[in-house]
């Protein structure tokens, strides 16, 4: 590259996600003249194998304070990338990597290495006046994703009867992302409802959310799909080997459990029933005889999301196809730390024939970033949350202003569709 923008200016602060604990934000100046700032999200739960995200454990914020991560960027990380050109990222995340030294990034924190890898990647594309998913993906980024749109969520962090995490929609059937929004949003009402009238949250999640799009006027398994996190990790019982489900338990008023072939029979009956498409974390993340059965069983038409099984790393990627575990990945930029290892997880995927959603974490910030990432890497689906609370529209807001911007040129596929005349039909023939 023939341009040189040097690196000015670094300096990181701590500021709070949507759960209200500390979290890395990094400015950057290129030139003295062009600034962009990045933040992080935080995990919970955090996955045994993605990279470190630094805390201070220390007495102020609970010990979940990140001024350590902060003091990394404007010491170690500053004085490896100032000066350099930041229109090199892939030398800017290589600069990075070895100023960490680790596999875990545990040495600077994956907080304080993403902040200021997102942060040049954000200042250099507006150094040269593109929007960042155009830097990122070139001439070639005219995809807007199928949104997964949180609906319910249950797991071991609620307070509901719901063994499985979440349960989402995605408006498939919608001829852009801007009507794929409206439409999620009104079944999302909808259900809210449904469920006011019903008094309870349910444990039969897939029969409201089909009563919900019926409601709302949409044909389920035409117009909108299903997309489950069953986060099964959480429901392993290490000693039996057994996945239990203590809320269906609770309602039948005795102890529910389930081995590896019982839950991939009992997906198979679910996506019988109700339009599944997707099923997150079918299984333990450690369970990759199950995968591979649950694969081999389900993979031909429902996809196998490896969220706790990849955890976003090439390693485990690598192993999951050459086993041929899952069909799918969840990619979330903070468990692994720059952008560079990102779009050579997404590169494997796809390569590999497994498909790639971008995802956010538990602990948002109104940081857009992942929004331009989906269009850049046409990953096709993002999964950001339900639609509420300014840190998740931060991202369907960012993503109704590409669509904007790309006007006729925006499409929108379905992907678990794959005929010519579907994605024909499903790109946006008018400007919003």
């Amino acid at each position: 590259m023939n341009r040189y923008l040097p690196i000015t200016y670094i300096y990181a602060r701590e500021i709070l996600d949507s759960c209200g604990n500390p979290t890395v934000e990094t400015e950057v100046v290129l030139d003295g003249v062009h600034g962009a700032r990045a933040s992080v999200p935080s995990g919970a739960p955090k996955g045994r194998y993605e990279a470190l995200e630094l805390r201070d454990g220390q007495e102020r914020y609970l010990g979940l304070g990140v001024e350590k991560a902060v003091a990394n960027v404007n010491t170690k990380i500053a004085n490896a990338l100032l000066g350099e050109n930041a229109l090199d990222q892939g030398y800017i995340d290589h600069l990075l990597i070895d100023a960490d030294g680790t596999e875990n990034k545990s040495n600077l924190g994956a907080n304080a290495i993403l902040s200021a890898s997102l942060a040049v990647a954000k200042a250099s594309a507006a150094a040269l006046g593109l929007p960042l998913y155009r830097y990122l993906g070139g001439v070639r980024a005219d995809c807007l994703p199928v949104p997964m749109m949180r609906m319910l969520r249950g797991g071991v962090r609620s307070k509901n009867s719901l063994d499985f995490r979440e349960f989402m929609i995605m408006p498939v059937g919608a001829c852009c992302f801007r009507e794929g929004l409206r439409m999620g949003v009104e079944v999302f009402h909808k259900l809210k409802l449904i469920l006011a009238k019903e008094g309870q949250d349910t444990a039969e999640a897939c029969f409201y959310l089909k009563e919900a799009v019926e409601e709302a006027g949409y044909t389920p398994g035409e117009d909108v799909v299903f997309a489950l996190d069953a986060a099964a990790g959480n429901l392993l019982n290490e000693e039996t080997r057994r996945y239990e489900f203590p809320g269906e338990g609770r309602k039948a008023d005795c102890n529910i459990s389930r081995s590896t072939e019982e839950m991939v029979s009992y997906y198979e009956e679910l996506a019988d029933e109700y339009p599944i498409v997707s099923i997150q974390d079918g299984l333990s993340g450690e369970d990759w005889d199950g995968w591979q059965l649950m694969t081999s069983r389900l993979g031909s038409r429902v996809q196998l999301v490896g969220g706790d099984l990849f955890a976003t790393s090439t390693k485990r990627l690598s192993c999951g196809i050459k086993l041929g575990a899952a069909n799918a990945i969840l990619i979330k930029p903070n468990q692994i730390g720059t952008l560079t290892e990102v779009f050579d997880v997404i590169d494997m995927a796809q390569e590999a024939g497994y498909r790639a959603i971008i995802s956010d974490r538990s602990g948002e910030t109104q940081e857009d970033a992942i929004a331009d990432l989906a269009v850049a890497c046409k990953a096709g689906q993002i999964r950001t949350g339900a639609p509420r609370g300014a840190e998740r529209n931060a991202k369907y807001n960012q993503l109704l202003r590409i669509q904007e911007e790309l006007g006729a040129l925006a499409a929108y596929k379905n992907p678990f569709c794959y005929s010519a005349a579907h994605q024909a039909s499903s790109r946006s023939t008018m400007r919003p």
